[in-house]
């Protein structure tokens, strides 16, 4: 059996988040410098983006460039601006001849002019797309965004009505998102380094060894398996 068919159809996470850790240590490995991992990280973004839609994952988030990245040096920072416009680029073909919509979240205005316009444009022409949404997080923290949202609410008149979590939910970036389901994390390290710190809260973990560069089409399948094989409690004993 096909290690792909052993995937339950039924029981499929909706939503995929994965912090794409390791590009540098790749790099570093191989005696190059730390953007050729990027660069060589780009193939694995490819390669996963296809696997989630074959299989049927509606929602993937990639966790592309955290605010703490903007502290690289100025060399790396500007090397991964570049490689995000080209990539954006390239790939937006893609994604309409694969039907996939694309979404970003994080303080996109610290983005370069040029890095959001291409940005913007791929979103609006992919955005009637139906298959699957690719939403990359950018210039993103999860502590800016509840920060964000705090600020939002204390600027609106009527912030002084009584606030549950649902109508908290809606000044997050993602809230026309469901929240993910699977969180997997490359590289080895076992840590959320804030990502996606309210919408994880009944997220199911998984880490992998698998430097980023190299993961490939069995390593998404094999978290799926793995998180199939738990039970979700949801807090319930």
């Amino acid at each position: 059996m096909a290690l792909i068919e052993q995937i339950e159809k039924e029981n499929l996470p909706k939503h995929i988040a994965i912090t794409m850790d390791g590009n540098g240590r790749w790099a570093e490995k191989k005696g190059k410098f730390r953007v050729f991992g990027h660069q060589n990280g780009v193939k694995a973004v490819r390669g996963t983006v296809e696997t989630a839609a074959e299989i049927g994952i509606k929602y993937l988030t990639l966790y592309a460039f955290s605010t703490e990245n903007w502290n690289r040096s100025e060399r790396e920072v500007n090397a991964l601006m570049s490689l995000l416009i080209s990539t954006i680029n390239k790939e937006t073909k893609t994604l309409m001849k694969n039907d996939i919509r694309l979404l970003a979240i994080g303080n996109l205005q610290q983005l370069p002019k040029k890095c959001l316009k291409e940005l913007e444009e791929a979103i609006e022409k992919t955005k009637n797309n139906k298959r699957m949404t690719l939403i990359l997080a950018l210039s993103y923290s999860g502590r800016w965004e509840i920060v964000n949202a705090v600020n939002k609410i204390l600027k609106e008149k009527n912030s002084k009505k009584e606030l549950t979590e649902e109508t908290f939910q809606q000044y997050l970036n993602t809230k026309s998102v469901p929240d993910p389901e699977l969180l997997i994390r490359t590289s080895g390290e076992k840590r959320i380094s804030n990502f996606l710190l309210w919408q994880i809260a009944y997220c199911e973990l998984y880490f992998t060894d698998t430097l980023w560069p190299d993961f490939r089409k069995e390593d998404l399948i094999n978290a799926i398996i793995d998180y199939q094989k738990r039970e979700r409690r949801f807090g319930k004993s």
